[in-house]
């Protein structure tokens, strides 16, 4: 698609969540600067309650810049971002963030870790927030590692403390920043299709930056592109019309996968062009 005018943008970027009444996240003509550098500028995007969008772009392009606005760690220079209705004016309560790096506390086990955001809201006791972050152990499959500590789990054993760690207080939103660059291809195969398990469960809005198009693909219900920065902007927008529940490894050997990552490159090959050639 050629960029125009902020309608146009509006349309390539709404997604269903136009559709659906008032979208779970709202980015409206969103503008990142520091200072006389612009990251990002008139970005806008809705995601619908329950939608999996997965963010592609070259490196640079303002992702985790973007992320960042959502959570509320960084304000816009201009334009507004919304949680469910809600001006994101602080740090929100109603995500969970899945970041790149390990943010686990390496003094705390793998039970005293994931209580964490529990004991921060303050609104259970003790016992309470044991036997849930016990639960929730469990459901990850880290049953029987509750006592040990980050250095005594293996990376896979680590991303699950950190989904666990994310999802345990029910945020409405969950941002993920290339949350499975960091494992070898065999556990990051087991780590998608862990989260799209735990996603299938109790399905809520969730928006994961990347920049393995094949992982964009595989969990996501729709792929953005961003363009090249500085100044970068939502080039398209792009439905997965793949079935679910996915198996990531099962449904790349899908044909309408080959068309669609074939589509997505073909728009997000011309980004990575021009950012390669900025560094040259």
């Amino acid at each position: 698609m050629s960029i125009g005018s902020a309608s146009q943008l509006n349309r390539a970027s709404a997604g269903p969540a136009a559709d659906a009444g008032r979208p779970m996240v709202l980015l409206e003509n969103v503008r990142m600067a520091f200072g006389n550098f612009v990251a990002v500028d008139n970005v806008n995007i809705e995601v619908a309650d329950g939608e999996f969008l997965a963010i592609v772009g070259p490196t640079g392009c303002g992702k985790s810049t973007i992320l960042n606005a959502i959570a509320g760690l960084l304000k816009p220079a201009g334009g507004r971002v919304e949680i469910d209705g809600v001006p994101t004016v602080s740090i929100q309560n109603d995500i969970g963030y899945l970041f790149q790096q390990e943010a686990l506390l390496p003094w705390k086990t793998a039970i005293e870790n994931v209580e964490l955001g529990p004991r921060f809201r303050g609104n259970m006791d003790k016992a309470e927030r044991t036997a849930l972050a016990q639960s929730w152990l469990t459901k990850v499959g880290l049953q029987g590692f509750e006592a040990r500590y980050p250095h005594q789990l293996s990376g896979g054993q680590r991303k699950r403390v950190q989904m666990a760690q994310a999802l345990i207080t029910g945020p409405k939103v969950i941002l993920m920043d290339e949350p499975f660059s960091a494992l070898d291809v065999h556990t990051r195969h087991l780590m998608q299709n862990e989260l799209l398990r735990l996603w299938q469960e109790d399905r809520r809005a969730v928006i994961m930056i990347t920049h393995d198009l094949e992982e964009a693909i595989a969990l996501g219900d729709r792929v953005v592109v961003l363009a090249s920065g500085p100044n970068s902007y939502v080039v398209d927008s792009f439905p997965v019309d793949l079935p679910r529940p996915r198996d990531v490894s099962e449904i790349k050997l899908d044909d309408k996968f080959t068309r669609l990552y074939r589509n997505i490159w073909n728009c997000l090959r011309g980004e990575v062009e021009k950012s390669y050639a900025r560094i040259k």
